[in-house]
């Protein structure tokens, strides 16, 4: 049973309620969407297959119990969800990173799941799978990628019109990297007592934000 792997590595945790904790990464190859301001177009083809023992074997190599999957999108690769499991039970600690697109339903429970909600300037709005939201337990979260006015109104109506089970579900609100200064999505969260997280993708402000494997 093989993935097409694009990368492993094992870096700072940039993003959700892990950030700052060491964590080794599973990118998978392949995404069905194509936003406007993505940061690893490189992951849309190259990889290379790999069986899930051998991505294990990987994984152990960096003694670290934090894993995320991610990609491109995970959840296009039918063997996404052993992969998930096999992980589960040898005890780490794991996170899939999903566009939203995707049924996350199906998905171990054990698992952490990241889901995005893809905001007007992602150009790719109309594929957000907001059944998907009815899925969502408690230590799962939401993100919403930001990057103007717009883009948090839109987040904001979201929230406030989709029912779904909001208890130990965290919201991240991350500000699109050079589009909108954190201080101006941290006025409006605050004007509005948004009950939601501002999320600064921690790795672009320690390295360099086009370095790749971080």
């Amino acid at each position: 049973m093989a993935l097409k792997i694009n990368e492993i590595f094992f870096s700072i945790q940039g993003e959700s309620t892990y950030t700052g904790q060491p964590c080794v990464f599973i990118r998978l190859t392949g995404c069905n969407l194509r936003c406007t301001y993505c940061d690893t177009a490189y992951a849309y083809d190259e990889g290379i297959f790999m069986d899930i023992e051998e991505i294990v074997e990987k994984v152990d190599s960096f003694e670290c119990s934090l894993v995320e999957i991610t990609g491109g999108e995970p959840l296009l690769q039918s063997e996404t969800p052993q992969l998930i499991s096999h992980l589960l039970d040898r005890g780490y600690k794991t996170l899939l990173e999903t566009n939203g697109s995707k049924d996350i339903g199906f998905v171990d429970k054990r698992c952490v799941r990241i889901m995005d909600i893809k905001c007007p300037s992602s150009g790719e709005e109309k594929n957000n799978d907001l059944e998907n939201l009815k899925s969502l337990k408690s230590g799962d979260e939401i993100k919403f990628v930001i990057a103007d006015r717009t883009d948090y109104d839109f987040a904001r109506n979201i929230l406030n019109s989709v029912p779904y089970d909001k208890a130990g579900v965290t919201v991240n609100f991350s500000p699109c990297f050079s589009k909108i200064q954190p201080g101006e999505l941290a006025a409006w969260m605050l004007d509005d007592k948004m009950d939601v997280r501002l999320n600064l993708q921690l790795h672009k402000f320690i390295w360099d934000p086009d370095r790749r494997g971080v």
